[in-house]
């Protein structure tokens, strides 16, 4: 594993699992959040966005994380090794309630400054319809990559892969 990418719905632990592995694996760490966001909320511009990553993903070695449906193109070109967290939503949900309650106000480490945790109702919606538009999206852009790419439907499917690859 040498340039990973990690996708999934938004809440299932994507930027959890990259800062988990990621200096285990001795890769650099890009998140696409702050790649795609600046301080204040406001949304990097699309050619921007693309720049920087492509320059990201000219590297040798790296792990990424973020869906970003319209860079997955490149990124899974590049990439050796995808790990699909493809959670029930429900979780995904129950985790970002979570997530919002204890870091209310703070910004992520995965994201920029000035991105404090805050609630979003449009968020909620995207993550809420995720199974009939962002995941078929998602799930037409790995098909042509389905041998690299490894599915995980739930945490225990997760843990069970980082206990084999020794990432636990």
């Amino acid at each position: 594993m040498q340039r990973v990418l990690i996708i999934g719905p938004c809440g299932s632990g994507k930027s959890t699992l990259a800062r988990e592995i990621a200096p285990r694996l001795g890769l650099p760490l890009i998140h696409m959040d702050q790649l795609g966001w600046r301080a204040g909320w406001v949304e990097t511009e699309k050619a921007e966005l693309h720049a920087r990553l492509a320059e990201a993903v000219a590297g040798e070695r790296w792990l990424i994380e973020g869906n970003y449906g319209s860079t997955l193109g490149p990124r899974l070109e590049r990439a050796d090794t995808v790990i699909y967290l493809d959670f029930p939503i429900r979780l995904c949900l129950w985790r970002l309630i979570r997530r919002i309650v204890i870091l209310r106000g703070q910004s992520r480490p995965d994201m920029p400054e000035g991105c404090p945790e805050r609630f979003d109702a449009a968020f909620f919606w995207y993550v809420l319809n995720w199974n009939s538009g962002p995941r078929l999206r998602t799930e037409a852009h790995i098909a042509p990559h389905a041998d690299k790419v490894i599915r995980l439907r739930n945490p225990q499917m997760l843990a069970d892969w980082r206990n084999a690859n020794r990432l636990g």
